[in-house]
């Protein structure tokens, strides 16, 4: 355990007269100059961290003649340091267990801040509904860190208008954007933009679910499922399986839910489809969103225990309450609530925070099955855990997709 400290307002922070160093093969230790001691644990967290074994590009490790320490050179600029360049990007190792998780972030932490310091070149993230809100600064985000990011979407015109917000912002980071054509109220959409994807693609580093709708009237899709169930729930089922090939142990699919999902109504035994998909005397908007958002929950659970033996890590989480993002706009009376408790919520910036917390922290490789908020696990509803529901919600989406799509369906 580690030892009482000094109180800090981060508990990274070093207490005084300790100094972090690494070995060339990238270990960190702790040097105490008071008591002449060297530790491998932090002395505040107790927790043990790793870097890279490469120095940044630009950097070169030298020891000085006159003293013997080593020092640093950055070659651009000549500037010298005794601290070793890579502490800046330096990790925690990643722990065994749930409850070896560490909160680092809260509700007032945004995307960026998650991201800070890290490099996703040569990553692949798919974000559905990312041409605005909460999906937006999700790709905002990943992108400006290196990120290459599909914008699928169903608004072509929307979508290059956000795309070029981002490259108004940094050029590489919109060049690294892209869209493709999904309209989750029509299965044949989202089949046509898995093909899309797959020919563009070899690899998807993060699939993130994050479109959704909120507070529709009562309306059928083209394939006759009502809407809201299609948008939020069956179409991201039937996306994620069709690129089910693009994925390896190194993919995080990421699902968007809400605590909504706590007010669910579904039954917990013997789930039908008019469960889902009620008729429009049988219908309330809420409550359909509601619902919804309790599949999203137990489609993730369901899905990380289908894909655990492939190594997928799946994670679904809440990202804020009545943030103020378009989705509300399709009834005045919300679009005036969510006003008013607009000073009140979280920003876009900061309702992005645990979707990115969830698609690239390196502290959570090697677990699945979490529910999130304010970037940090927490319990999900106990519908949600129901495994016997979590298994017929699969087996009834596969059924309506299969009726609809046929020996298209393609859906494993």
């Amino acid at each position: 355990m580690p030892a009482l400290m000094p109180e800090s307002d981060s508990e990274d922070e070093l207490p005084p007269a300790w100094e972090e160093r690494a070995t060339s093969d990238g270990f960190v230790y702790y040097v105490n100059h008071q008591s002449k001691s060297t530790q491998w644990r932090h002395p505040r967290t107790g927790k043990m961290k790793r870097v890279s074994g490469e120095l940044p590009l630009g950097w070169t490790r030298h020891v000085e003649e006159e003293t013997g320490k080593v020092i640093f050179v950055e070659e651009k600029t000549q500037r010298k340091s005794y601290t070793d360049p890579r502490l800046a990007f330096a990790i925690e190792e990643v722990p065994e267990q749930v409850g070896e998780l560490r909160q680092r972030f809260d509700s007032g932490t945004n995307a960026l801040q998650v991201l800070h310091g890290r490099d996703l070149n040569g990553m692949v993230a798919l974000i559905t509904g990312a041409n605005t809100g909460i999906g937006f600064e999700t790709a905002r985000s990943l992108a400006l860190h290196g990120c290459s990011v599909v914008f699928a979407c169903r608004d072509e015109k929307a979508t290059m208008v956000a795309i070029e917000r981002i490259r108004s912002e940094k050029e590489a980071a919109g060049q690294r954007c892209s869209f493709v054509s999904l309209d989750l109220a029509s299965l044949r959409s989202t089949k046509r933009a898995a093909e899309e994807v797959k020919k563009r693609h070899k690899h998807i580093n993060m699939l993130i679910l994050n479109a959704g709708v909120f507070a529709l009237p009562h309306s059928v899709t083209e394939d006759g499922f009502e809407r809201t169930f299609q948008v939020n729930h069956l179409a991201h089922f039937y996306l994620t399986n069709l690129l089910s090939e693009l994925y390896d142990h190194t993919t995080r699919i990421v699902v968007v839910s809400s605590e909504s999902h706590r007010m669910s109504t579904l039954p917990a035994g013997g789930l039908s489809e008019s469960d889902l998909c009620p008729p429009q005397h049988k219908f309330w908007s809420m409550i359909a969103y509601n619902n919804s958002k309790l599949c999203n929950v137990l489609f993730a659970m369901e899905l990380a225990k289908r894909w655990k033996p492939r190594g997928i890590s799946v994670f679904v989480l809440h990202p804020g309450n009545m943030v103020s993002s378009a989705l509300s706009r399709n009834w005045w009376f919300y679009r005036f609530l969510f006003g008013l408790v607009r000073p009140f919520t979280k920003s876009l910036q900061q309702a992005a925070s645990t979707t990115v917390y969830c698609a690239t922290a390196y502290e959570l490789t090697g677990l699945t099955a979490l529910y999130f908020n304010n970037c940090y696990v927490c319990d999900p509803s106990g519908a949600s855990k129901n495994e016997q529901l979590q298994q017929s919600l699969w087996e009834l989406s596969d059924k309506m997709i299969q009726r609809v799509m046929g020996a298209e369906a393609d859906a494993k």
